[in-house]
């Protein structure tokens, strides 16, 4: 906001002054980058999210990129990771088909994912937050939910100027930005994150949340993807001041237990509680072909090398998945997803592989795909994960071979052998 009557509080997010009346630049330095809101010293639960996180290191490392259009993505068969605001300008988004983004932004940069040193960023953003407050539960690479309820002594500052502390320190030290969204629960935060990047810092209180919402449409309710929005559209339902007008009864009746999400987020009833420790659902690897490809054969080393990407995952961050998802996207676009749950939990790459293998024999009938992808769900603790078999008895001498090639590997580097499934197949990840 950048108008207030003489009660509301509010501060300047450059140079931090605390702001009164309805002054539209900051008394003291000049900003016009001034926040005010009437809960504003009351709410302690924040949404941090890095702007257009890829594009922006990659900007960082090079200047001369600063006012060019630039997307993030693999090769002209593959989709967009992320693009920066002047791509986003032009109409490329998350997850276009490179084709498509370059048929609309033909002048932009096309740089390859270097996750390595995004998760090292990554790593420095989450330090930043775990330096304001232990309860930091990590989403994504570059977005998590902080609490920060009782750390007003330690940082001498109410939770939303130590967020603004914050959004300067990352800038200044890391050459990139974020968006803050503050409120009381965590879907609206989520919400408030996303109202005015880059560099936002919105915040949604109590008072006002039903009448926020009221205007906004249903998709901005966790879980109303295209396929249910369809199904809400086809009953009328296109805002979220309709859900509010619903009993809880009525949805549930339709929609079975997202309707009770229905009624619960449309009121801006959320309460979910920071997690630090939260673990991820699930752990995937997958890849876009430069063309596409048919053959059984072809796919084969490739869902191998694949799992063995989801196996050390599994191995390096001490985690196990008892049910193994197999991802296929043809030519055309259309995903197929397959899974079955296993006996005991795995991190085995053969284990993986082969139960892909056997779902991946029934899709391949020569139709052609441009991705191909495996992982696990349902994770949990590796002490319970691949039990000697007393069916299969070749399995232990497998696992064995498996774990002699793991040490291999770590001591000489990932290529220092390989199975007969991938040896002499060269392809790499496009």
């Amino acid at each position: 906001m950048t108008s207030a009557p003489d009660t509301t509080p509010g501060f300047c997010r450059d140079c931090l002054a605390e702001q009164k009346g309805e002054a539209r630049r900051c008394r003291g330095c000049g900003s016009p980058r001034l926040v005010y809101h009437k809960e504003l010293y009351g709410l302690t639960l924040a949404h941090i999210d890095c702007d257009a996180f890829y594009a922006t290191v990659e900007k960082r490392d090079n200047p001369d990129l600063a006012d060019k259009p630039v997307i993030i993505g693999g090769g002209k068969r593959g989709v967009v990771s992320t693009a920066c605001y002047i791509a986003r300008i032009n109409g490329v988004r998350s997850a276009m088909p490179m084709f498509k983004a370059l048929e609309l932004c033909p002048d932009a940069v096309v740089i390859r994912p270097n996750m390595e040193k995004y998760v090292q960023v990554g790593r420095q953003v989450r330090q930043m937050m775990m330096d304001l407050t232990p309860l930091v539960q990590p989403l994504s690479i570059d977005e998590a939910f902080l609490e920060l309820a009782g750390t007003q002594r330690l940082h001498n500052d109410p939770p939303a100027r130590t967020l603004a502390r914050l959004a300067a320190r990352v800038q200044s030290e890391l050459g990139i930005t974020i968006s803050i969204g503050l409120s009381y629960c965590k879907f609206l935060a989520k919400v408030a994150s996303d109202l005015n990047k880059p560099r936002g810092f919105s915040v949604i209180g109590r008072e006002e949340a039903l009448e926020f919402l009221k205007t906004r449409p249903v998709t901005t309710i966790w879980g109303v993807g295209k396929a249910f929005n369809a199904t809400l559209e086809a009953d009328g339902i296109r805002t979220i001041g309709q859900l509010q007008t619903m009993e809880e009864s009525d949805l549930m009746r339709r929609y079975g237990s997202m309707g009770q999400r229905l009624y619960r987020l449309a009121r801006g009833m959320d309460d979910r509680e920071v997690h630090p420790n939260e673990a991820a659902k699930s752990v995937s690897a997958e890849t876009t072909f430069f063309d596409d490809i048919s053959s059984h054969d072809e796919l084969v080393p490739i869902l191998r090398r694949l799992s063995e990407k989801v196996s050390a995952r599994l191995k390096k961050h001490g985690i196990a998945g008892q049910t193994v998802v197999l991802k296929m996207k043809t030519a055309d676009f259309k995903s197929r997803t397959r899974n079955r749950r296993l006996e005991d939990p795995t991190q085995l790459a053969d284990r993986i592989f082969r139960t892909g293998l056997s779902l991946m024999e029934r899709e391949t009938d020569g139709t052609k795909f441009r991705l191909i992808g495996i992982g696990v769900t349902d994770l949990s603790d590796p002490a319970l994960a691949d039990p000697p078999d007393l069916v299969d008895r070749q399995s232990g001498r497998r696992a064995a071979a498996e774990a002699a090639m793991d040490k291999l590997r770590n001591k000489f580097g990932k290529a220092a052998v390989e199975t007969g499934y991938t040896f002499g197949d060269r392809r790499r990840d496009q």
